[in-house]
């Protein structure tokens, strides 16, 4: 069985995020960069689900510019045998991810398909749900829990009312949530091995893909700052500066 796992290079969740001076996007110059948090976990469970003897290979994916090979050589250091680097510079939107991914899909032919529920850059949670959609696939979405029962995904996955177990035909698509696992560190050894793993390359072109985006970003800024709070001496003073702030 095989499993393809997308990875994606995102500002790391330590740093605090600012805006360029003109509002015109995100500023990452000199920023530390690292693999999605929920990608992560998506490859350890693809890492696992190999040492349990459930998948026989596993590929990761990534899009974007040159630098995502970096992102890629992790995934390899983890335990991925091999890597797909699409290489773009375009601002890739989720519906244009979902393409590209259904693309490398078509071609490797995988039974599973993991991806992190969402990327911490965007939050736009709608990859995993595109890429099932245009493959006509099961998905299974913020999986906790994950077990594979000959030709079914058996995930639990957290719903609004609590926990929901439910089985998909493979080959399906399912994203990974934080309960799923706690992803291992990466030793030296594994780093340098990682480097002799096979990366192959290509582009939208190449697979036959339009990225043009389908909506433009006018401009960003940053939350306004909050207000410090205020002590009040009685329950009746508290409603009076309610009543002027017209919270009731």
């Amino acid at each position: 069985m095989k499993a393809l796992v997308a990875v994606k290079r995102v500002v790391d969740y330590n740093v605090k995020v600012r805006v360029k001076a003109d509002g015109s996007d995100v500023d990452i110059g000199n920023v530390k960069m690292s693999m999605n948090p929920f990608d992560e976990i998506a490859v350890e469970e693809a890492v696992r689900l190999k040492e349990a003897g459930k998948v026989s290979e596993i590929v990761a994916v990534s899009l974007g510019g040159k630098k995502c090979e970096d992102t890629l050589r992790t995934a390899l250091a983890m335990g991925a045998d091999r890597a797909i680097h699409v290489e773009t510079e375009a601002a890739l939107e989720p519906l244009a991810v979902a393409k590209l991914l259904k693309a490398v899909a078509d071609k490797e032919q995988p039974q599973i398909l993991l991806l992190g529920k969402q990327a911490i850059d965007d939050d736009a949670n709608q990859t995993a749900q595109m890429l099932a959609a245009l493959m006509n696939a099961p998905q299974g979405t913020f999986v906790g829990k994950l077990e594979i029962d000959g030709s079914e995904a058996v995930v639990t996955r957290e719903i609004d009312g609590g926990m929901e177990t439910v089985a998909l035909k493979l080959p399906a698509v399912i994203s990974a949530d934080l309960r799923l696992n706690e992803p291992r560190y990466v030793k030296l050894p594994q780093i340098m091995q990682a480097k002799k793993k096979p990366l192959e390359k290509s582009t939208p072109e190449e697979l036959g893909v339009n990225t043009a985006p389908r909506m433009q970003a006018v401009s960003y800024a940053e939350p306004k700052a909050r207000k410090a709070g205020e002590k009040v001496g009685s329950v009746a003073e508290l409603v009076e500066k309610l009543k002027a702030a017209k919270v009731i």
